[in-house]
């Protein structure tokens, strides 16, 4: 049985669905391994590196092999080269990518989409955006520093004292605690945020001090935050405002895949804060954290930068492609049986991720989606 590894082809994507070190997990499971040329060379793995790991580098990769695992949708000419009833395995974004989905569904693939593996303990080693997320929130934090016209630590120098710099994370998840903890070890100060119970120790346990607006909980499934009222939002801006305000780098890391990312801080509070203060809105691809933040730009607010994150794992893609490597190949691992992928539709994690199956859509949100389109 044959995999082919995608070469991406949407614009800015560096990572790639499969690095030489996990080829040999695959070829000693049975399967061939198929590359299309230069498809790990902007996450730094060249062909020759695949072929010595024992894949075949080949522009014909996708032509009729039975599975195809990218990281970005994969092109029309793509999935039309593979054989029938084949799997294919990447982030799909489902519900805007429903041209997608139905030529997924016409051309009866079995389509998994990453973002839609169930965050349980069994599906851990596949969870990429877990891992993907924990990628994004350390370049955060880096960007932070990169841009604030000042230092992250403390200075004690013959010339005098220099204060930390005071960082602020909005959204205590895998991003935000990966930011916390890399602010904290270039010296800064952070103070955290989040709606959760549970992100009160966990921020604590990364060495920041929690903010406590003295409001109740938002506890939703997944280990996401539940939805909150338009009175929630409006009092929760509110108790931010002077926190926002104190800030020096103020790093926004809440979203929910498929949902709009709640608006967590207003232009009025971006303009508040001291002149040379920097904004890194992680969520600004949903719509973003921060009122007019920009997806891939960075933008100004009197004298405060904003800075919205566009596929923000891509920009560090060596590691971001290795650890998005093992969540692929753990779960294609996971449906297969001597040297074949049988997807089991009565397991958890498969069905959980499966988007189409034996030409229908298995997804019931984007088959809702297709059918009010129709």
């Amino acid at each position: 049985m044959r995999i082919a590894i995608a070469a991406e082809t949407r614009s800015g994507e560096r990572r790639v669905a499969l690095v030489p070190g996990l080829v040999s997990r695959l070829t000693g499971a049975g399967f061939e391994v198929a590359v299309e040329p230069g498809a790990g060379a902007a996450a730094h793995h060249p062909d020759d590196d695949y072929r010595a790991a024992g894949a075949e580098v080949t522009p014909d990769a996708a032509r009729g092999a039975a599975a195809l695992l990218g990281v970005q949708p994969p092109t029309g000419a793509q999935l039309d080269a593979l054989a029938k009833n084949a799997v294919v395995i990447s982030f799909l974004a489902p519900a805007e990518e429903l041209d997608l989905v139905a030529h997924l569904r016409d051309a009866s693939l079995s389509a998994f989409s990453m973002e839609l593996v169930p965050r349980t303990s069994r599906a851990q080693s596949m969870d990429a955006l877990s891992s993907q997320a924990l990628v994004a929130g350390y370049r955060c934090a880096l960007v932070a520093a990169e841009r604030l016209p000042r230092f992250f630590p403390l200075l004690m120098t013959a010339a005098g004292t220099v204060a930390p710099a005071r960082v602020l994370v909005l959204g205590a998840g895998v991003a935000g605690l990966q930011a916390i903890a890399t602010a904290r070890r270039l010296g800064a100060v952070v103070r955290a945020y989040d709606v959760r119970t549970a992100a009160a120790e966990e921020v604590r346990s990364v060495g920041a001090e929690f903010v406590d607006l003295g409001l109740p909980p938002l506890e939703g499934a997944g280990g996401y935050a539940r939805q909150m009222t338009e009175e929630r939002a409006a009092r929760q801006l509110e108790l931010l405002a002077p926190h926002v305000a104190e800030a020096d780098a103020l790093i926004t890391t809440a979203a929910v895949p498929g949902r709009r990312a709640p608006l967590l801080v207003t232009a009025e509070m971006v303009a508040a804060m001291r002149p040379g203060s920097i904004v890194v809105d992680l969520a600004a691809e949903q719509g973003g954290n921060v009122e007019g933040a920009v997806a891939g730009e960075e933008i100004g607010v009197g004298g405060v930068r904003v800075w919205g994150g566009r596929n923000v794992p891509s920009q560090m893609p060596a590691q971001a492609s290795q650890l998005y490597a093992a969540n692929v190949v753990n779960l294609l691992l996971h449906m297969a049986s001597d040297g074949s992928v049988v997807p089991d539709l009565n397991d958890d994690i498969v069905s959980g991720s499966c988007v189409t199956h034996d030409g229908e859509v298995h997804h019931e949100p984007t088959r809702e989606l297709l059918a009010r389109r129709s």
